[in-house]
């Protein structure tokens, strides 16, 4: 798994957002969609303990949330801190 993964679907307009803020911030990513792959669905919701919404992001495998979460950390400056550790 990569740093940064990101379970989304297609059409998903917060999925969207988040990838275009963590491709403008230069932080690479995974992306798991999960609308037509079963597999994916199981780890989806065994990876974020269930959760009903997408996206969800998970770093250095701990799920953050979704779009909100992660605008705020950035706001909050713990993104770059996540991203500077390890």
């Amino acid at each position: 798994m990569s740093r940064v993964t990101i379970y989304s679907t297609a059409h998903c307009g917060y999925c969207s957002m988040a990838k275009t803020k963590l491709d403008q911030w230069d932080i690479p990513f995974e992306e798991i969609r999960i609308d037509n792959d079963t597999a994916a669905m199981k780890e989806f919701v065994e990876v974020t303990n269930g959760a009903r919404t997408v996206p969800q992001i998970i770093i250095d495998g701990k799920p953050i949330g979704g779009f909100s979460e992660l605008t705020e950390l950035h706001m909050d400056g713990e993104l770059d801190t996540l991203m500077e550790s390890n």
